[in-house]
């Protein structure tokens, strides 16, 4: 869908003229006149108003009725009036009504100060009751969940809260109960309201009705201010706001409205995991070890201890750094490694060494997305990721597409997906064959319309693709004014047959071939799983070619990173073999290779920034005989006592939060942010630039004339050609995407033979028959990302409950094979060890393969599959409820 023209159209209201666009609602439309018209329903980003409160009631010219604002748009010569006695008396009214069951506890309510309420009683109001019947009372507080408080006779029913549980997040969870006067907002089904993105509901509340639980009577708004920054806590960096007390506690996060970024929406994650900050475990001051205890010491002799493990070490030191590392962090990082230590081993992602000319084929501006394009698109093509758990925010974003401007979506991904529900075509394809499903969809679109369905079922049995169980309708929508080809769902008898997914992939290269706008967003988990990333981006490349986006405005690639600045940091540098800007710079050891190299001594000496190598998508037991091996010559930057800290550093360095940073971070999207520090850093912690330039420093590098964040940051644009001319002061506070700049056109560019791509995975592709399950009980057991395995939810009290129990998610023809119901104990053993685990049935798992979730350290999935993507595993009973 092609983005809408704005056409400026002239109107009066309150006798001064205005111009706005055709077709805003009068409510915005009156703000371009420096008029204000009071509401409380509204709320733009919730899609279609719907005027149920009445407040925002104009007189409009021509019309015998007062007219709600919020839902009429302005037109041409439209006439409006707001101060008529007319509309003061229907003003007055409805401020009079609202507040007549209102209980007026404003001293203590904690909206007070910051109440919409409060600010229109005040300005719209009568400024007296004729009402004088004793209020109506509830029990309070009721806590909707964990993290959200109702008071039941604060609501005004505006309608917000609800609105956001069934139009935008999609949980369909709160309802209104009751009728009439007894109406009141809950769950259907009396359950506590948990979802991923429940807190938005507290902000959305124009009322003190729905409060945060861990800010209840913390503070009031002239007790606090606000700091802007950007969430690093995963890859959406969502823009927020955070509230902070005394210069060093924040107490609440809000979100910072940057509708090119997030919409204004947070995650729970983002929104409730600030407690981490001023956690008892949070590491406040540099450690050295003496004997088996880290214990507290000085920043000389901690830097002391670190210079002497990494003056020993030289050439044969590594370095790792995690994904929430600013640009200036990473940037820093390597220039030691390679410039000071003359070492090519730096990594920032659990994989193998990437290929330099396939990634800057990949980081091409003409085929680069912004995340706004997804408004716009015709289609979009989901593969090898889920949004919601990797890059929450984007989830929100392919649900406003699809709902309100009818893209048409394509889930492609190896587990069962949140967007199947709504997808026209959903496909499942065998953990760590993302190349071949790439390649299945790439011939697909060659033979549209060809009707060969002999070579389209090879390509699907290929991947292993099937079917998805939960596809969406059929959605009637239109490209350029014409009436898409209605496509026929595809034929079969079962969901898991081979015949299925080759008509469903047909289908999909049928709707594909069909839009004009297509967003395709690809999970670098996906990408990289099963060590064949060559192949995988070869096809990808094939694929964005053969749909045109290179000439499309609306279109291209969104690569959602494993860190929460995965791009940023691979463009500063931080991978092997690849310098700034994509550039070719000397070979060194991967991720993947470390464990290896460090246990044999090939590698000296390692230093890890700010990541923790096992948990996640690492091998966990590979690393725990590479650190042993290695404890006496590993540096670490870190924000909590971890396992990986406890066992295994020498020296310990504190790392800052994201709020107490300065800098740069890049978005998926190519979206350069600032990182502001908004709050004193805890204890002893120092900046990590500062530490990383006093180590190089120590270590004869040159590293004496940077005194400032902001010196690192233009030393980073010096050294990345595209990033030329973004200093703090142009990035501001929306920031700015390097493709769009003057600097882009010094992007480097891929061999052509690499930005060609491939329709085939190569000659590494070796695929094996995938196994659908046997006798013996054996299962292709594969990882999953979760939202919530993550620190925040070990750290934040308040996110606890929210961390997840280790569960082997399986089909239901699985289970029934094996004897489990969902709930009971199984062991999954595989070469590499077993771990006992929750069953959990799932009609949407394809047969024959079962998911266990990664990041929960000894319990995650790392530690029962290594490396592998996936891995076959025997699965058996085991007596007892989990």
């Amino acid at each position: 869908m092609a983005r809408p023209e704005k056409r400026l159209i002239t109107f009066e209201i309150d006798g001064r003229e205005v111009r706005a666009p055709e077709g805003t609602m009068l409510v915005d439309a009156a703000r371009m006149g420096d008029v204000e018209i009071p509401y409380f329903c509204y709320e733009p980003k919730l899609g279609q108003p719907v005027g149920a409160c009445r407040m925002c009631l104009v007189q409009i010219e021509g019309m015998p009725k007062l007219q709600t604002a919020c839902s009429t748009p302005v037109k041409e010569g439209m006439v409006v009036t707001t101060v008529s006695p007319e509309v003061k008396q229907a003003q007055n009214a409805v401020v009079e009504f609202l507040l007549a069951n209102h209980p007026l506890d404003c001293p203590v309510c904690d909206k007070g100060g910051e109440c919409p309420l409060q600010d229109i009683s005040y300005g719209w109001g009568p400024g007296a009751s004729r009402f004088t019947e004793p209020k109506r009372h509830f029990k309070k507080p009721i806590e909707l969940s964990p993290l959200i408080a109702i008071d039941r006779e604060r609501c005004i029913l505006c309608y917000r809260c609800v609105r956001f549980s069934q139009e935008i997040s999609e949980d369909h969870q709160l309802v209104f109960l009751e009728r009439g006067d007894r109406t009141f907002v809950g769950t259907a089904d009396g359950a506590p309201y948990v979802a991923p993105f429940s807190g938005n509901i507290i902000e959305l509340c124009p009322v003190g009705a729905l409060t945060s639980i861990p800010y209840r009577f913390r503070a009031r708004p002239w007790d606090v201010e606000q700091g802007g920054t950007v969430c690093t806590l995963c890859p959406s960096q969502c823009n927020v706001s955070l509230t902070i007390r005394d210069d060093r506690r924040v107490l609440r996060v809000l979100a910072r409205d940057n509708a090119g970024v997030d919409d204004g929406w947070l995650c729970d994650r983002g929104r409730f995991g600030y407690q981490a900050f001023h956690s008892r475990e949070r590491i406040t001051r540099p450690l050295v070890r003496e004997g088996t205890s880290l214990v507290e010491t000085s920043w000389e002799r901690a830097l002391a201890a670190a210079t002497q493990i990494l003056a020993r070490a030289g050439a044969s030191a590594a370095a790792l750094v995690g994904g929430s590392a600013s640009n200036e962090e990473g940037f820093l990082v390597q220039r030691l490694i390679r410039e000071v230590l003359g070492s090519g081993s730096v990594d920032s992602r659990p994989a193998e060494a990437p290929d330099a000319e396939l990634l800057r084929a990949c980081a091409d501006p003409a085929l680069a997305a912004a995340v706004s394009d997804i408004d716009h698109a015709d289609a979009i093509v989901v593969v090898g990721c889920e949004p919601v758990d990797e890059m929450a925010s984007l989830d929100l974003r392919i649900r406003k597409a699809v709902r309100r401007n009818g893209a048409l979506l394509v889930t492609l991904t190896p587990t069962p997906s949140r967007l199947d529900s709504l997808a026209r075509v959903a496909l499942r394809y065998l953990p760590g064959y993302g190349a071949e499903a790439l390649a299945a969809l790439n011939a697909a679109l060659d033979t549209a319309g060809a009707g060969d369905a002999s070579a389209l079922r090879e390509v699907a049995n290929r991947a292993g693709l099937v079917r998805g169980v939960h596809p969406g309708p059929p959605l009637d929508v239109r490209f350029d004014g014409a009436a898409a080809r209605p496509l026929d769902p595809p034929a079969g008898a079962h969901p898991d047959g081979g015949e299925d997914a080759a008509a469903a992939l047909a289908s999909a290269a049928a709707l594909l071939a069909e839009a004009r706008d297509v967003v395709v967003i690809v999970g670098e988990r996906g990408l990289v799983a099963g060590g064949r990333e060559r192949a995988a981006r070869s096809a990808l490349l094939a694929l964005l070619e053969r749909l045109g986006v290179r000439e499309r405005e609306s279109a291209g690639l969104i690569e959602v990173p494993f860190g929460a600045n995965g791009r940023g940091l691979r463009e500063v540098g931080c991978l092997p073999g690849i310098g700034p800007g994509l550039a070719d710079a000397p070979a060194g050891k991967a991720w993947s290779e470390l464990p290896a190299a460090l246990a044999s001594g090939e590698v000296g000496g390692l230093l890890l920034y700010d990541c923790d190598p096992l948990t996640g998508a690492s091998d966990r037991a590979a690393w725990e005989r590479a650190l042993a091996a290695r404890s006496a010559a590993t540096i670490a930057f870190a924000r909590f006592r971890t396992e990986t800290v406890e066992r295994f550093a020498q020296v310990v360095f504190p790392a800052e939060v994201y709020a107490e940073k300065d800098g740069t971070v890049t978005h998926p999207d190519g979206r350069l942010q600032r990182l502001r520090q908004v709050i004193a850093r805890a204890d002893d912690v120092r900046p990590g630039f500062l530490a990383l330039v006093q180590l190089g420093a120590r270590l004869g590098g040159r590293f004496d004339e940077v005194f400032a964040s902001s010196q690192v940051t233009e030393l980073v644009a010096g050294a990345v050609p595209f990033y030329a001319g973004l200093d703090a002061g142009r990035i501001g506070g929306k920031g700015v995407r390097w493709q769009e700049t003057e600097a882009a056109a010094s992007a480097p560019r891929a061999a052509a033979a690499a930005a060609a791509g491939s329709t085939a995975p190569g000659d590494d592709a070796a695929v094996a028959a995938a196994p659908n399950g046997d006798a013996s009980g054996r299962l292709l057991v594969a990882r999953q990302p979760a939202l919530w395995a993550c620190e925040e939810t070990v750290r934040a009290p308040v996110l606890r409950f929210l961390r997840p129990r280790q569960r082997l998610a399986l089909a239901p023809a699985d289970a029934q094979r094996l004897g489990v119901r969902s709930g009971e104990r199984v062991r999954v053993a595989s070469a590499g060890g077993e771990l006992v685990c929750e069953a959990s049935v799932r009609s949407a798992v394809p047969a024959g393969r079962a998911f266990l979730i990664e990041g929960l350290g000894a319990d995650g999935a790392e530690a029962l599959l290594g490396h592998e993507a996936a891995q076959p595993c025997v699965v058996e009973r085991v007596e007892g409820v989990a």
